[in-house]
């Protein structure tokens, strides 16, 4: 039931506010009484179990304001609106894991951000393979983000540590061969 309704805030904070008849300001900022009424409409639900719900969310995904009154996804909107992401020059290799069943639309255009707002990539090879089990058999990309930050690519670093930017075009990264870390 936890997990069902993280997901569930997931949708609501980073894609549709509407489904539940709540909207983002333009930080992506939800009213967290308003959050709560909306989801305790369709099953039981309180503050509290959404305290518990951020504080316990292994990847982070969510923030409150310091006197909790707002909420937030930290990042993977598809609406548009600016989480205040803080710009940082990336450590020279970064990973992104997907499934298989991606990889040769991958290999031939690069990581675009489809309908979210960025590309998510991991700081560490194992993290982009866990990402990657997520959507069936991993395959693990390797990003030079060196050479990337040289041409004039931007990056951000969400709140959660996880890396984000616009696209990577595929001269920038590398398949990893199966359990091959190469850096």
């Amino acid at each position: 039931m936890k997990r069902n309704t993280s997901k569930f805030i997931a949708l609501i904070l980073r894609h549709k506010p509407e489904v539940i008849g709540i909207s983002l300001d333009d930080h992506g900022w939800a009213e967290v009484d308003a959050l709560v009424a909306g989801i305790a409409k369709r099953q039981p639900f309180t503050r509290e179990m959404l305290e518990d719900i951020v504080r316990t969310d292994s990847k982070g995904r969510y923030s409150f304001n310091e006197d909790k009154t707002l909420i937030r996804a930290n990042q993977g909107h598809s609406v548009s609106v600016d989480v205040e992401l803080e710009q940082k020059r990336p450590p020279s290799v970064l990973w992104h894991g997907t499934g298989e069943k991606y990889a040769a639309a991958i290999d031939g255009q690069g990581l675009i951000s489809k309908s979210r707002l960025y590309v998510h990539l991991s700081a560490n090879y194992e993290t982009a393979v866990t990402v990657g089990r997520r959507h069936g058999r991993p395959v693990v990309y390797q990003i030079d983000t060196n050479a990337m930050a040289a041409d004039g690519y931007i990056f951000y670093l969400s709140v959660n540590g996880v890396w984000l930017t616009k696209a990577v075009p595929a001269k920038y990264i590398k398949r990893v061969p199966d359990g091959k870390k190469t850096k």
